[in-house]
């Protein structure tokens, strides 16, 4: 019988504990491949239920871990062989499904994509699921047309894992990109990222009651929501679009359909999680290849299991900046 080490979220009424356990793969649920996990990253999703907060993990004790990059123990299907490197992100993995933060994960096949050539394992759990988005924001851009002669890209949230990776994959490929944060002393650490210059959250939350404003930004990548994003909106260039995906300041937002209809400006949904496996494997190809995010040590700090629940309570302090990888 194979045990393994996994970090473990026990809930009670409202008490919640977090232990590293041993635990047998013979408890994990039934799927076709079976991956023992090298590393794996900590997300906001993580934490949410790590904390035992609803609408994640309905029911516990749970293992979270929403991304999992290791090899290939056992497989019941052809597509995938015993030895073979693997992703997998998304999906119920770490949500209701026992995650990444355990040293096994056993999951269907069709959750799981190929590591690309040209990338480590450990470089796709820096990426995880916040590089994966960040992609995909990028993906959606680009098929409206953005290109870098536009003028500057606003990415908000800058400091977080999709708007680290956000931030140096747009500039990259060329864009010239506005970083907008509430953290005073990341300025050096987005522009080391690429960030052509550094605007403050405030500037971004000041109440607004005009339907627009005067064009500031030709595209944005939005990971907060919220009035932010309605100021976003009311400043952007004619035709251009924000890649909205996410919700930390609000999930909901106010604005008028005039600059919809007067400056042809478009919102693009991003969803990392239910998005179809051959789709996320395409963004895999394009991370290791044409979209290499190149600045992934400078945004990366390196955890254990026995690290995590000090790393979460970080998350929710407002302290973490970039990604942080679990080693297992």
């Amino acid at each position: 019988m194979t045990t393994f080490n996994a970090f473990w979220v026990e809930k009670e009424d409202k008490k919640i504990d977090h232990r590293v356990v041993e635990r047998s793969v013979d408890d994990l649920p039934s799927g076709e491949i079976l991956i023992k996990v090298k590393y794996s990253s900590l997300n906001y999703k993580d934490a949410l239920s790590a904390k035992g907060m609803p609408g994640v993990t309905r029911n516990y004790p749970h293992t979270p871990g929403i991304d999992a990059a290791g090899i290939v123990e056992e497989s019941n299907t052809e597509n995938f062989k015993k030895g073979d490197s693997v992703i997998v992100v998304g999906f119920d993995l770490g949500m209701n499904t026992s995650g990444g933060f355990g040293e096994y994960v056993r999951v269907p096949s069709d959750w799981v994509s190929p590591l690309p050539s040209g990338m480590s394992l450990r470089d796709s759990m820096i990426l995880g699921t916040a590089g994966l988005t960040a992609a995909l924001c990028y993906g959606k851009l680009l098929s409206m047309g953005a290109k870098p002669g536009d003028g500057p890209v606003l990415v908000t949230g800058a400091t977080g894992g999709v708007g680290s990776v956000a931030v140096s994959l747009l500039s990259n490929q060329g864009f010239e990109v506005i970083a907008a944060t509430g953290k005073d002393q990341s300025h050096k650490y987005l522009t080391g990222l690429g960030a052509r210059s550094v605007i403050s959250r405030e500037d971004l939350e000041q109440e607004d009651s005009r339907p627009m404003g005067s064009p500031k930004f030709a595209h944005a990548v939005d990971t907060v929501g919220g009035r932010i994003l309605t100021n976003v909106l009311k400043s952007l260039s004619y035709g251009g679009s924000a890649a909205i995906c996410g919700l930390v300041a609000s999930p909901s937002f106010d604005v008028t359909v005039f600059p919809f209809i007067l400056r042809n400006i478009n919102i693009l949904g991003i969803d990392s999680v239910e998005l179809p496996l051959n789709k996320k494997t395409m963004a895999w190809e394009k991370l290791a290849k044409d979209w290499q995010v190149k600045d992934l040590e400078r945004m990366v700090k390196e955890v254990t299991l026995e690290d995590l629940s000090l790393e979460i309570e970080r998350i929710f302090n407002g302290e973490v900046m970039g990604r942080t990888l679990v080693v297992l």
